[in-house]
């Protein structure tokens, strides 16, 4: 049997069997070293902005990565850290600047691209689908007012054809609580001479469920409707990813 010679024998002490000089796996690799399809500008070129994540969106947004981190773990890190897209519309420019690896620079380059998104939703109502049902309103308002910390009433005003015309805000109120004078609610459907209107609301403690007082509210909006001869389709009770109809659930409504 051959033996080790002892150069190599005394190598072999002095480097024993260790893990850290094993392959290591890399989790830093920057775009440019990504396969040309798994980019994310590329993919979004080839297969269009719906196919990205979240997170290969905002990587797109930000452009570059941190010391260590390539922009789409950023950005993952990121949207884990807020809770996701409404967590970082929510967060104050302060906030989102005291997270690792995140400057002034790309803080602006963040909040430009979702008010861009909240500001797309704003644009030209009346060019949207014409409100079907309890889900098409809730589509068209759940993502601002979803995010908001107060609570907010809002009416959707509707003409003739069920299109919407505006969706001004009637009410801000408190954290816990929105006090809705029926009056208020109907003061821009006759400006804006609507045939119909829907109430929204928001429960920033993420549970829609009606409290005694909106149904009751609800009744008054209703009666008073029918006086001004403009309807009263619905109320609707949203957060952040749930609604409910008291349309629906015949609470409020004859």
């Amino acid at each position: 049997m051959d033996r080790i010679p002892p150069a190599i024998d005394s190598l072999q002490n002095d480097f024993p069997d260790r893990d850290d000089l094993a392959p290591q796996t890399r989790t830093d690799y920057t775009i440019q070293e990504m396969p040309e399809d798994l980019r994310p500008r590329e993919r979004l070129e080839y297969a269009g902005a719906s196919a990205l994540s979240a997170a290969e969106l905002l990587a797109i947004v930000l452009r570059t990565g941190g010391r260590g981190e390539n922009v789409i773990r950023q950005s993952e890190r990121l949207l884990t850290e807020f809770n996701g897209l409404p967590g970082l519309a929510r967060a104050s420019f302060e906030e989102l600047t005291r997270a690792h690896g995140v400057g002034k620079a790309k803080v602006t380059q963040i909040k430009a691209a979702l008010e861009l998104g909240r500001r797309l939703l704003l644009v030209a109502p009346q060019e949207r689908d014409k409100i079907q049902s309890p889900t098409d309103v809730a589509n068209l308002l759940m993502l601002e007012m979803g995010m908001l910390e107060r609570e907010q009433v809002r009416v959707v005003l509707l003409d003739t054809k069920n299109h919407v015309q505006r969706t001004p805000v009637v009410y801000s109120g408190s954290l816990n609580a929105a006090v809705i004078r029926v009056g208020e609610i109907f003061t821009e459907a006759v400006r804006a001479n609507s045939a119909s209107l829907i109430v929204v609301h928001n429960h920033p403690s993420g549970d829609p469920t009606p409290s005694p007082e909106d149904v009751q509210v609800t009744k008054q909006i209703v009666a008073a409707g029918k006086l001004l001869q403009i309807d009263v389709l619905d109320h609707l009770i949203i957060t952040r990813d749930k609604y409910v109809s008291l349309k629906e659930r015949r609470l409020g409504f004859d």
